[in-house]
């Protein structure tokens, strides 16, 4: 009786070996993977280990988490959520809150406010998300980011597009891009939002503001 098996019967190339082979193969590839990594909104690398983004949400920690950060520069006026200054405080992570606008900001403005608002020493602009940045605050961010020390560093905001392109377009700014090439980034990730003011004032910006250690500067920022 087994003399009349053909060898076909035991080709692995025939139709219900490779069938079976294939089904295998996808059945492995339909287990999910241990752990989902998903970025933050319009997150980007911007130089070697410092990188920009939106506020970061549950869902992007375990992202956030390989970049085994040591800074984070948040940038909106409001504070983080608490799910996000959970994650930084159990790993370690500093947040700088650079949003608010310090008295020294705006002592030289010249503001018709009320007396109340005078007299509680509030700005009315610091309530306001769709203010542009400061210059000391630009200047502080860039002093942060100018120190190795504070790596790797994470530049965020709300959704990562007008103050967090602000200070990155500062930063090329300093990095002497020509403005062209400053515009075209800053409005990549602001796409139909971009604004015209955010990208006049990353060009008035004063780069000799920023004064870069040698000592202590990360490498693209050595020249």
């Amino acid at each position: 009786m087994a003399d009349d098996l053909n060898d076909d019967d035991f080709d692995s190339n025939s139709p219900s070996s490779t069938n079976s082979s294939t089904a295998s193969e996808m059945a492995t590839l339909q287990h999910p993977p241990f752990q989902k990594l998903v970025p933050p909104l319009n997150f980007c690398p911007v130089e070697d280990q410092l990188y920009r983004s939106g506020q970061p949400t549950p869902i992007n920690f375990p992202f956030i988490a390989d970049l085994r950060l040591k800074a984070v520069i948040w940038l909106e006026l409001e504070e983080p959520s608490e799910a996000f200054a959970s994650f930084t405080r159990a790993n370690a992570i500093q947040i700088y809150h650079l949003g608010i606008e310090s008295g020294a900001d705006v002592e030289n403005d010249e503001v018709d406010a009320d007396a109340s608002i005078r007299s509680s020493g509030r700005h009315p602009r610091s309530t306001n998300p769709w203010d542009q940045l400061p210059e000391s605050r630009i200047v502080r961010a860039l002093d942060i980011i100018a120190h190795k020390d504070n790596y790797p560093l994470l530049v965020c905001g709300g959704m990562g597009r007008h103050r967090t392109g602000t200070v990155i377009g500062c930063l090329r700014r300093v990095q002497k891009w020509n403005l062209a090439s400053v515009s075209e980034e800053y409005r990549r990730f602001a796409g139909s939002r971009k604004r015209v003011l955010i990208e006049l004032h990353i060009e008035a910006f004063d780069t000799n503001s920023v004064h870069i250690d040698q000592q202590v500067a990360p490498p693209f920022l050595l020249y």
